[in-house]
């Protein structure tokens, strides 16, 4: 009989908890491996874990997940509902920006949650997760300007069919209110996708 999706993502917790593969495992406190429903038809997938996720080992706990908690419940969501991941799963010091070695190192972890929670969709928060999830499908991705809000049809052995939604990530509102109307824009989309899975 083979294993649920949770006994799965417990087994890949261990090794995560374990990874030695990147120079980032030597300055984290904590590894933020993700979390949320293993049955969840949408996941989130951000950057990388700021100070207060390093400190509390879950993703999206500091200000930027105040925010996306908010925009969770402007859809009627809840994180129960959702699997929430980042590309990272350490911190990068004083919250860098990834290196390219540390996204290929830790990626392969991300590549193995999304096979076993199986989501019909992910939403992309920013950048990063955006170049990296629509690469695996052989899209380039643009500029957040020019992909946000946009439904991307995605088909893979991996992952089967998915449709993925880029948007900016929710600290961008943080440093630039104004922003907060695009966003929600962006969310109304994800709402009205998600509503028709």
């Amino acid at each position: 009989m083979e294993q649920n999706k949770q006994d799965k993502l417990d087994r890949l917790r261990e090794e995560v908890l374990a990874c030695t593969a990147c120079q980032l495992h030597k300055t984290r406190t904590n590894v933020v491996f993700g979390e949320g429903s293993p049955d969840a038809k949408l996941m989130f997938i951000g950057e990388a874990p700021g100070y207060w996720e390093d400190q509390q080992g879950r993703p999206f706990v500091g200000s930027a997940g105040k925010v996306l908690d908010k925009l969770l419940a402007s859809i009627g969501l809840s994180r129960s509902e959702v699997y929430i991941a980042n590309v990272l799963k350490c911190r990068p010091p004083k919250n860098r920006e990834p290196r390219p070695e540390e996204i290929k190192a830790c990626t392969p972890f991300l590549d193995r949650q999304m096979a076993i929670i199986r989501p019909r969709m992910i939403c992309t928060l920013g950048n990063y997760s955006t170049s990296y999830v629509l690469g695996k499908f052989g899209i380039k991705a643009g500029s957040m300007s020019s992909v946000h809000g946009r439904v991307y049809r995605c088909s893979s052995l991996l992952l089967g069919e998915v449709l993925v939604i880029p948007t900016y990530h929710p600290a961008t509102v943080l440093y630039k209110p104004y922003m907060m109307d695009t966003i929600k824009k962006d969310w109304e989309v994800i709402e009205s996708v998600y509503k028709s899975l």
